[in-house]
């Protein structure tokens, strides 16, 4: 059995009928003893008076809570996989300001432990982003986590192109010796605004001159994101960094689609609202450096309240296996029940531009699944199951803990 999954590309998406569980859909009431029938992967219906046809595989979930896979849009596993060691180090190519033309892809271990322990959490998607050493880190990827022994098994198809970018304290650190810098903000924000005036400059000189400049992949992904090509994502903690993004990214036509972090993006939220941004952030985590000091548990509230999607993400390997707990912490600090689910799904996938295929039960979407002992923003629920389109990635009753407290 071990053999055939290791030598295996993960199963075929599968036919399937969840009943009796009651089903949180995120875009509509919470339905008990409800259905969701799966064909193909992908969800065929949803309701409490859904008919099962003959011969579909049926799991009896009643007394349990059926919920929408959870998305973390920051992760790093796979490219700092565990064990944590320093020849697995692989998400920061900090040679360099700007390091565009790397992709986290190439450094994702796919066999990393922390992968089969997000499962049992119930999250089915990730994002993985390259570090934060860099004001422009390098291509993102978006990876559904199945059962595979390849990314190639693991990527999202389909998945829009995503660019890690940072500002702050980050690269004033790694760079603030070097003689080219940066070593202050004003260093950080003027290196992203050379950055995309080389690339305008690159396309003008490969477009007019005879003897045209040779190929520069840094400054051709930079020229897919000034085309709107990419999605933007900024690791940025400070108010007065996110305006100096804004500024930068708005003198370029650049659309950000979400500021990675944000612990004080409550004092801005109305910028963002007018950016056209959302935010990443964590429930409370606070006060690990000087640029996280202004960090408040409030904050994912007040910005939902302000009508920007709000992500709870992990930026852990050990907190992404929690993340319905990290969620149910927003409810003590001013989030609805609604929007604290809509912060580990449908919110999440708007920042990566693939909420039309998961981030909530609905028909027509891929059928991927957390279901839950109790409410999951219960503190003593267990995942008990996890499915990726129709494919059972996690069972409790096979590995964890089958016997711990329902």
């Amino acid at each position: 059995m071990i053999l055939a999954w290791f030598f295996s590309m993960g199963a075929l998406a599968a036919d399937l009928a969840i009943k009796g569980a009651t089903i949180l859909p995120v875009t509509a009431p919470p339905i008990d003893n409800g259905t969701v029938l799966v064909t193909d992967g992908v969800i065929t219906a949803v309701g409490a008076d859904i008919e099962i046809p003959e011969g579909v595989e049926t799991i009896d979930a009643t007394g349990q809570f059926l919920m929408p896979g959870i998305i973390d849009v920051h992760s790093h596993m796979g490219v700092y996989p565990w064990p944590s060691a320093k020849a697995h180090g692989d998400g920061n190519e900090a040679i360099a300001p700007v390091t565009a033309r790397v992709r986290a892809e190439d450094s994702v271990h796919v066999s990393d432990p922390a992968i089969d322990r997000a499962r049992a959490g119930g999250v089915t998607t990730i994002q993985v982003l390259p570090g934060s050493a860099n004001i422009v880190g390098g291509e993102a990827v978006t990876l559904k986590l199945r059962r595979s022994r390849t990314l190639a098994g693991l990527k999202m198809d389909g998945a829009p192109r995503g660019i890690k970018m940072a500002c702050g304290e980050n690269p004033k650190r790694v760079y603030g010796s070097d003689v080219d810098g940066p070593q202050t903000r004003m260093g950080n924000v003027a290196y992203l605004r050379s950055a995309f005036q080389a690339a305008i400059d690159h396309r003008a000189a490969r477009r007019n001159h005879r003897d045209k400049p040779p190929r520069d992949a840094n400054l051709e992904t930079l020229l897919d994101v000034l085309d709107g090509q990419v999605m933007v994502h900024v690791h940025c903690y400070r108010h007065d960094d996110i305006e100096a993004i804004f500024r930068v990214m708005d003198e370029f036509g650049v659309q950000v689609a979400s500021i990675q972090h944000a612990l004080e993006a409550y004092k801005v939220r109305d910028l963002i609202r007018e950016h056209g941004a959302g935010i990443a952030t964590w429930a409370d985590w606070w006060g690990f450096k000087m640029e996280a000091y202004d960090g408040i548990p409030h904050n994912a509230a007040l910005v939902k309240a302000a009508g920007v999607p709000v992500a709870i993400h992990s930026d852990s390997s050990n907190q992404i296996q929690r993340m319905n707990i990290q969620a149910a912490k927003t409810l003590r600090y001013g989030m609805s029940e609604e929007d604290a689910l809509v912060s580990i799904t449908l919110d999440p996938a708007k920042l990566l531009g693939i909420e039309n295929r998961v981030g909530s039960i609905d028909v027509g979407k891929d059928a991927d699944f957390a279901l839950f002992s109790r409410h999951p923003f219960d503190m003593y629920s267990l995942n008990v199951a996890t499915w990726i389109e129709g494919v059972q990635v996690y069972d409790r009753s096979k590995e964890g803990t089958p016997n711990a407290r329902p």
